[in-house]
């Protein structure tokens, strides 16, 4: 991790620019991915999987039995902890839900708001190096509560041509029974267009890398809406002199392994804690399975060391962190602060990974300093929400003057005539 002591303000930006492949060059092998695709179906889909995930498959679809069979494949312990985590998802995102409320806004002009559920959706699911079941209780649960009539999902499938059954008990679980083998780029065109095995849907989510972000990206112009850019893997970690180094050592590293296009950043007010931080990352880090990807990960990251509390929120807000961790004194006033992040973890028992599995938030999360302007997936990802309005003659004769003075300043004479001809009735 690259050391900066206190950084200049006109500096910041260029420091935390995250780490990204040449776009334009990127761009164009992901478009003739999607036109492949949308020309030959799933012709494209088995080429593109033999050729980027090493296998063959007969077909994309997962059959009812191997999914029945899941959940004798995995551990009673395993099975256990996704049921629970299931239920905290579930808890926390039937708050979401609430009912119409009516508002009259005139005698007798009354309004009201309705979530409907979109009907169809798309879930991708990264597999390749991580089987990211969790991403399906993510994904699946809100969707559910949504309404939602069909849940798809598609997730790169293993060497021997099947699917984690972590992935399919999870799916299940949730509901879905529709579950392809495809990944990557060829996954997010499929969804988008459909093929001759898979569905087009209306709304595609997930994470990915930087190819599928960009798929992603590239077919919302098309059309198709999608949830967010949600790329890589990141988190800030916000720390000063109460923190402690294992602690924060150990929340750079959980996103660290997640790839090595992933960037960790550690924002500090004190000086004795970066080199503290640094031996246990170096300590932690050779006990790791994914130590490789996490090793390239921190060859992407900073550490920035600043004057105060004030500073380090501003530096913060800037990146805009997918996660942001506060290990510090004071974290939960401190956090008031926060102006731009995917979800926040509060003081010293706050890991990020709880958010990640179970505390019951959402992990599917705006990276690349998307946090601006994007939320993290909820219930609301899953629906649109249609207006109403009812009024009674009396409730017109009352707005029409506003209606038809408004419509013929407009020079809108056909929208005035729509009022008057009522009121002449």
């Amino acid at each position: 991790m690259k050391l900066y002591k206190y950084p200049g303000r006109e500096y910041w930006a260029q420091i935390l620019e995250r780490p990204s492949l040449p776009v334009k060059k990127l761009e164009k092998q992901v478009r003739k991915m999607l036109k492949k695709v949308h020309k030959d179906g799933d012709e494209a889909l088995h080429k593109f999987t033999k050729k980027h995930d090493g296998v063959s498959i007969d077909q994309v679809l997962v059959d009812a039995r191997q999914i029945s069979e899941a959940e004798n494949e995995i551990s009673i312990e395993l099975k256990n902890a996704i049921n629970i985590a299931k239920k905290n998802i579930e808890t926390f995102h039937l708050s979401q839900v609430s009912s119409p409320e009516t508002v009259e806004t005139m005698p007798g002009v009354v309004c009201w708001r309705k979530s409907v559920a979109i009907e169809q959706v798309g879930l991708y699911i990264p597999g390749g190096t991580a089987p990211l079941f969790s991403t399906i209780l993510m994904l699946g649960v809100p969707a559910s509560i949504a309404g939602c009539r069909e849940i798809i999902l598609c997730t790169p499938p293993r060497k021997d041509g099947t699917v984690h059954p972590a992935i399919l008990y999870a799916a299940q679980l949730v509901g879905i029974t529709k579950i392809f083998k495809v990944g990557g780029v060829q996954a997010i065109a499929a969804m988008s267009y459909g093929t001759e095995s898979i569905p087009k849907v209306s709304k595609i989510f997930g994470p990915g890398n930087q190819y599928v972000t960009l798929a992603k990206q590239l077919v919302s112009q098309e059309g198709i809406a999608i949830d967010m850019p949600a790329g890589p893997s990141e988190v800030a970690v916000f720390a000063d002199n109460s923190a402690n180094p294992a602690f924060v050592a150990a929340d750079l590293l959980s996103q660290a392994e997640h790839g090595s296009d992933s960037q960790v950043i550690l924002v500090t007010t004190s000086a004795t804690l970066i080199e503290s931080v640094k031996h246990a990352i170096q300590q932690q880090l050779i006990q790791l399975k994914r130590q490789s990807f996490a090793q390239q990960a921190l060859e992407n990251s900073k550490i920035l060391l600043v004057k105060d509390e004030s500073e380090a929120m501003d530096i913060l807000n800037l990146y805009a962190p997918e996660h942001l961790i506060l290990s510090c004194d004071g974290a939960q006033t401190l956090a008031e602060k926060v102006i731009n992040a995917g979800s926040v973890f509060i003081g010293a028992w706050s890991p990020e990974s709880v958010g990640d599995y179970a505390s019951g938030t959402n992990h599917t999360l705006p990276t690349n300093g998307h946090a601006r302007v994007y939320s993290g997936v909820s219930v609301d990802s899953f629906v649109k929400k249609i207006t109403f309005q009812r009024l009674s003659y009396e409730g017109l004769q009352t707005i029409a003057p506003t209606v038809i003075a408004m419509a013929e300043g407009e020079g809108l004479g056909a929208h005035a005539n729509a009022v008057k001809v009522r009121l002449q009735q």
